[in-house]
């Protein structure tokens, strides 16, 4: 009996102890099981979020604008031009002496020219009162010229009633802008600002002799004789009316010298000084240099578009054309492409057959020795060679 309890109490013995090993064996599991996956799962997930790359900006680019700008000097219609214009019914007609000139000036915007013989109405006159028939506005006005300073030394050759045939003319003109010669004083300061190609731009015009005559007083407004403060109040004005780019046309300097006068380079230096963009240059008769002053580009002297001034010298038949580029961007007003060429006024020994002809059209029929009086003239044009039309 005695040995059946002891064997009983150590079966109990032996299961107490694969309990308490089985206990053991479990808390070491759940220790390193359990408890390692319950430390996963509580584990944050870090979500990683990739920063957005920002845009690389295109850099701005500054908006160009340009217009396209051709010049010829001064119309000067004497006796014989006239007279070869006109026709066996009393009209005239000089379309026939631009044939040339049209196809070269065609695909500009602007183009500019020196009324130097006024349009004054009545019967056409020869030096020294110059008048000149209608026609030769209207012509050139046909073949493109749209601008056109009326400021010279022959504006007051058929007085008061002339001044005011001359400016209602040009007013019946479409398109045609000038400068230089008003109808009222409130015309002459209105200083009107025009847009071409989104550029804005103001034409003005002075001249610094009128031969010895004068408006009636109480009306300088017909001409614009060049007066230092007058010039800079009209600069003042344009800029405040939006002008991003002036053009000044000044009748000014020495007749028949190919050198700029000290009163020229002078006034020419003030201009810029006033933030002038363009001076356009006329008066010699003869061709001068062009230049820059500062960022100005100076034309001191286009020499005649037309003339009948052989006698006085081949020089005075000899005139340029001068084309450019105005270009504005960054609100700066630069110049581009700017190039010449001389033009030729032919005509024969009795006086007819007048033809402004391009020197590259020339042949030694036309003029005999062309091509080194070429390289003459446009050295004094261009010494340094700047202006080749790059």
């Amino acid at each position: 009996m005695r040995k059946r309890k002891l064997n009983k109490l150590g079966k109990i013995v032996i299961s107490l102890l694969v309990i308490l090993l089985l206990g053991v064996i479990g808390l070491t599991t759940y220790h390193f099981v359990f408890k390692n996956n319950k430390d996963v799962k509580e584990k944050p997930q870090v979500e990683v979020v990739e920063e957005p790359k920002e845009e690389e900006e295109e850099p701005v680019v500054p908006e160009e604008k340009r217009m396209s700008l051709v010049m010829v000097g001064d119309a000067l219609i004497h006796g014989a031009i006239y007279m070869d214009a006109r026709k066996a019914n009393g009209t005239y007609d000089f379309s026939k002496m631009f044939t040339y000139i049209a196809p070269i000036i065609k695909d500009y915007d602007l183009k500019y020219y020196n009324q130097e013989s006024i349009i004054g109405g009545g019967t056409p006159q020869h030096y020294p009162r110059l008048n000149s028939p209608d026609a030769i506005g209207k012509n050139l006005v046909s073949i493109g010229f749209n601008l056109v300073s009326l400021a010279n030394n022959h504006a007051f050759d058929q007085n008061e009633a002339g001044l005011k045939y001359s400016t209602a003319f040009w007013k019946k003109q479409t398109g045609v802008k000038t400068a230089g010669s008003y109808a009222s004083l409130a015309e002459r300061n209105a200083i009107p600002v025009y847009e071409q190609n989104g550029i804005k731009y103001a034409f003005l015009a002075y001249t610094m002799c009128t031969n010895g005559l004068s408006a009636p007083k109480g009306k300088e407004y017909y001409v614009n004789v060049y007066d230092k403060e007058l010039v800079k109040n009209d600069i003042v004005k344009a800029r405040n009316n939006g002008a991003e780019v002036v053009m000044v046309s000044m009748h000014w300097g020495n007749e028949y010298t190919h050198v700029p006068t000290d009163i020229q380079k002078t006034t020419a230096k003030y201009l810029s000084s006033l933030g002038v963009d363009l001076i356009i240059g006329s008066h010699p008769h003869v061709i001068q240099p062009i230049e820059y002053i500062g960022n100005t580009l100076v034309i001191y002297s286009l020499g005649n578009f037309i003339s009948a001034q052989r006698v006085l010298g081949l020089e005075k038949i000899i005139g340029l054309l001068v084309g450019t580029d105005i270009v504005v961007k960054d609100n700066k007003v630069s110049f581009e492409k700017t190039n010449f060429e001389l033009l030729y006024t032919y005509y024969t020994a009795s006086n007819v057959n007048f033809k402004v002809i391009p020197f590259n059209k020339l042949n030694n029929n036309i003029l005999n020795n062309y091509q080194t009086i070429n390289t003459k003239y446009r050295k004094i044009v261009d010494p340094k060679g700047q202006f080749n039309g790059n």
